[in-house]
C-alpha cells in the first residue's frame, strides 16, 4: 500500500502510490512523521481519502494529525480538505493566494471553522515545525500553479516536487525511482511541457535546487529521481525545458 522512503526510527517518510481507483488522475500522497507528530502532503480528493485514511490508521492516530499541507489548489491536491477538517484536529497549510479559494471545497457550515485553522504560506516560503524537525516550503511559483510550493525535508534530504517532474503515462512502477532517464523522457515531456510556466522559471528552480542538499526528488505523479547522478540529469533536463508559454 505504501513505500517507505526514509525511516531512522524517529523520523519517517511514506509514499502512497496506488490509491486512485478508476479513471481519475493517479497521484501520490505522502506522510511525514517525526517523534509522533504527523503531516500529510497533498492528500488528494475523494478518490483517495477513504483508502488513505484507512492506511494512515496503521501508522498514526489519525485524529491527532497535525497538518494537512497543500502545494497548491488543484482538486487532486486538496479537494478532500473538508473531510480531513471534520475527522481530525489538523491545521491546513496552504499558499496564501489559495486560502480563500480552498473554502469552495467545504460545506458552508464548515468553511468558517476551516478559515480559523489555515496557516498561510507567504510567497517567499516558510518553515513548518514538525516534532523536532522541520519541513521547508520552497517557492516554486508557475511550476505549474501561479502560487505553488514544494516541500523540502532536511532530515531525509527529500524534495517533494509536486507536479514538476510528474509523469502519468509511464505509471509509477510500484513506487520505484526512475532507472532509465531516456526511457522516462516521453512521459516527462508530455506532462511537463504543457503544465510548467516557462523555461525561465525552470532555470531559476534548477539553480535553487542545486544549492540544497537533496538526495531524492519525489513528484506528486509517477516515479521519482534518486541519487546524485539521476538528480543532476533531471536538473539539466528541467533547466533546458521549453514549456508553457515558450
Amino acid at each position: 500500500m505504501y513505500v517507505e522512503l526514509f525511516n531512522d526510527e524517529n523520523h519517517k517518510c511514506l509514499a502512497y502510490y496506488d490509491l486512485v481507483i478508476g479513471e481519475g488522475v493517479q497521484c501520490n500522497q505522502f506522510l511525514i512523521v517525526d517523534n509522533g507528530h504527523a503531516a500529510i502532503l497533498d492528500p488528494g480528493g475523494d478518490l483517495t481519502y477513504p483508502q488513505l485514511y484507512e492506511s494512515l490508521n496503521n501508522e498514526i492516530m489519525v485524529k491527532d494529525l497535525e497538518y494537512v499541507i497543500a502545494s497548491h489548489q488543484d482538486p487532486d491536491i486538496v479537494s478532500s480538505v473538508d473531510r480531513w477538517i471534520i475527522s481530525t484536529e489538523c491545521k491546513l497549510v496552504i499558499p496564501k493566494m489559495w486560502e480563500r479559494f480552498v473554502l469552495h471545497f467545504c460545506r458552508p457550515a464548515k468553511s468558517a471553522s476551516l478559515s480559523e485553522r489555515i496557516i498561510s504560506i507567504p510567497d517567499e516560503g516558510a518553515t513548518i515545525e514538525l516534532g523536532e524537525s522541520q519541513i521547508v516550503a520552497i517557492p516554486a511559483h508557475y511550476l505549474h500553479s501561479e502560487a505553488n510550493f514544494q516541500f523540502y525535508d532536511p532530515t531525509s534530504k527529500i524534495l517533494f516536487s509536486g507536479d514538476l517532474g510528474g509523469s502519468i503515462e509511464d505509471g509509477n512502477e510500484g513506487g520505484k525511482p526512475v532507472q532509465d532517464f531516456d526511457a522516462a523522457l516521453p512521459g516527462l515531456e508530455k506532462f511537463n511541457k504543457r503544465l510548467m510556466g516557462s523555461n525561465k522559471v525552470c532555470r531559476l528552480w534548477a539553480n535553487m535546487v542545486r544549492d540544497l542538499d537533496v538526495e531524492w526528488i519525489v513528484p506528486q505523479h509517477g516515479p521519482s529521481f534518486k541519487g546524485e547522478d539521476m538528480i543532476e540529469r533531471f536538473l539539466n533536463w528541467v533547466e533546458n525545458l521549453e514549456c508553457g508559454i515558450d
